[in-house]
């Protein structure tokens, strides 16, 4: 029985390959050959991609086998035979679905060892130019992408770094292999016709890297890889560079990526992790068991233009001049664009100040002008209720203005009369003249106190004893005092008390105090017909002036109203003179209430700043 079962497992084995391969699923195995160095970065990166899409497509568990040719150092005809021999004893037991050939030499290989090694197996190449001599070597079951770098595409990068270019200098040993970049030479007439050439391919690296220190100007070096002096010393071809870019006095154009960062300042590059994934696709859709002339040749997108900022501006290259579509790497960041989040924020913080700002001058100015507005229509109202206050007293004026004058007359004739005596006593005709003069004076001051009264004019601040402020109106209103029988009391402070001012206005408040003042004692007894105007000095800051009656006093339910426009007690009042008063006096910073007054009648408080207290006049 255990005879029998191996025998079963035996022919099991045998047959599933076949099965598999007539359901078209080839073995899933991989086998990349490199035509140099894996461990160098351009080929790390170009398995990467392939590593990459066999994980991508499901293919994790495909085994991917590497295997470094080093053929750019190792080209003895014995090195490939042992090469051949040694996989034929590796993979034997080993059975591979799909062969990657990576580089030219990985081709040329094949091409003269598969049908040894794997006479059936499909091969996919990358990192191929698409010359004659390269399409020469595909057999009929290979496919893949190619990747070219032309001549034309280096120059356009050289002239990108030296706008002035009439020189290129090529350097690198891989100039010789005309599979690889030798192609550039056969196109040299026509994509450099215009620019002489200096061949310095194969120099030692010592020589080399003393004739790129004195290369002439107007001059650009186009470097394709360095693999040895040609005196027994390898480099890699990036550290290479690196020598030659030490000691380099003109900018150096390169063809791939994994060179950028070395001292190039860029050009047309090849990008190995793109011809990686081009070949792990190509790779995966033959594991699939898609027939290998399903999948065409392509050209790929595995090269663009590629700069190196930082040797942008060593060479003073502008970013205008590179060719269209360039990618530039290395930027040294800004501010902004190292803390963008933080700098928007700051950008938009300052924006709405700056919209906010705009908005409180623009409100500010707005304000202004309505205050302007506001003040020019209540020095209108004033001017206004000034004239209806002089209109109401036109017959106490008239009183007031008839007793001097008819006194002026009087004496008049007297002196008159005085003179038609042969001796005249000049004695009391002087003091008739005197009287003359008097009661002149008084008529003159009853008129001036009613013009400025009714004159209509801007603000203006002026220094003002508060003390005179209070007399002047009391003693103008002492006819019209007298004609309603009330009377008129002053009680005033005993020091000057000086504020800031427009003297008419201020008038103008303490005479609408005093007139209401009048209106409420008028019908009341005659030992309650009193008004009593006081200054006092207030907290050390300010001064007082209250304007006393003895009327029937102000209801408490209206007296918070008394101060509102065409608010009224009065049959026949407006409501305004109050309402003036109050803005008058909010306009020298001030502050007007009333009050009851204990036993009868209101108190009306005006309160100033004292001029000692308030340094700049009131604006």
């Amino acid at each position: 029985m255990r005879q029998l079962g191996a025998v079963i497992i035996w022919l099991v084995a045998s047959v599933l390959p076949t099965c598999l391969l007539a359901s078209g699923q080839r073995q899933g195995s991989i086998l990349v050959l490199e035509q140099s160095d894996v461990r160098s970065s351009f080929y790390a990166d170009i398995f990467a991609g392939i590593r990459d899409e066999a994980s991508a497509r499901g293919q994790s568990h495909a085994t991917i086998y590497a295997e470094n040719l080093d053929l750019a150092r190792f080209r003895d005809p014995q090195y490939e035979g042992s090469l051949v021999e040694h996989f034929r004893t590796k993979y034997a037991d080993h059975p591979i679905g799909v062969i990657v050939a990576i580089g030219v030499d990985s081709l040329r290989f094949l091409q003269r060892s598969k049908a040894t090694l794997w006479h059936d197996v499909p091969v996919v190449f990358g990192f191929v130019p698409d010359q004659p001599e390269t399409r020469a070597l595909l057999s009929p079951d290979t496919t893949g992408t190619f990747a070219n770098v032309t001549l034309a595409q280096m120059i356009a990068a050289a002239r990108a770094a030296a706008p002035d270019l009439t020189r290129i200098v090529l350097v690198g040993e891989a100039w010789k292999d005309p599979a690889i970049f030798g192609h550039w030479k056969d196109e040299m007439p026509e994509a450099g016709v215009d620019l002489a050439v200096t061949d310095l391919s194969g120099v030692n690296m010592q020589e080399l890297r003393r004739r790129v220190a004195a290369l002439p100007a107007q001059s650009a070096i186009i470097y394709s890889a360095i693999y040895s002096d040609g005196e027994g010393t390898f480099y890699s071809p990036a550290h290479a560079l690196e020598l030659v870019a030490q000691t380099a006095n003109r900018p150096i154009v390169i063809a791939s990526e994994t060179f950028l960062g070395r001292g190039a300042i860029g050009g047309f590059l090849l990008l190995p992790g793109v011809i990686g994934h081009d070949a792990g696709r190509q790779a995966m859709r033959v594991l699939a068991g898609e027939p290998v002339p399903n999948i065409p040749l392509s050209a790929g997108d595995n090269v663009r233009p590629i700069f190196d900022w930082r040797q942008l501006q060593r060479w003073q290259v502008a970013e205008s001049g590179l060719p269209q579509g360039s990618e530039i790497r290395f930027r040294t960041p800004t501010i902004v664009e190292q803390y963008r989040w933080q700098s928007l924020t700051a950008v938009a913080i300052i924006l709405i100040q700056a919209l906010l700002i705009t908005g409180m001058l623009y409100e500010r100015q707005r304000r202004h002008l309505a205050e302007i507005e506001a003040r020019s229509r209540m020095s209108e109202l004033a001017h206004l209720n000034r004239r209806a206050t002089a209109g109401e007293m036109t017959a106490s004026i008239a009183h007031e203005l008839n007793q001097p004058l008819a006194a002026i007359l009087s004496n008049a004739e007297a002196a008159e009369s005085l003179l038609k005596r042969p001796s005249p006593d000049l004695a009391e005709i002087g003091e008739i003249l005197l009287d003359i003069r008097r009661d002149d004076e008084r008529a003159s001051g009853v008129i001036k106190h009613l013009r400025s009264l009714l004159k209509k004019g801007e603000f203006e601040a002026e220094l003002i004893d508060i003390n005179d402020t209070v007399r002047d109106v009391f003693q103008f209103l002492a006819v019209q005092a007298l004609v309603r029988g009330v009377k008129l009391e002053t009680d005033l402070a005993g020091t000057v008390l000086h504020v800031w001012g427009d003297r008419i206005e201020l008038e103008q408040v303490v005479l609408n105090l005093a007139m209401n003042a009048m209106d409420a004692a008028e019908q009341q007894p005659k030992e309650r017909r009193r008004v009593i105007g006081r200054t006092e000095p207030g907290n050390g800051k300010s001064v007082v002036v209250s304007v006393v009656d003895f009327g029937q006093g102000i209801p408490a339910e209206r007296l918070a109203r008394v101060f509102d426009p065409f608010f009224t007690t009065k049959e026949q009042g407006m409501g305004v003179g109050l309402s003036i008063a109050r803005t008058i006096v909010e306009m020298h910073r001030g502050r007007i209430w009333a009050d009851q007054r204990p036993g009868g009648g209101a108190v009306f408080f005006v309160s100033l700043p004292l001029a000692s207290a308030d340094k700049g006049r009131t604006k």
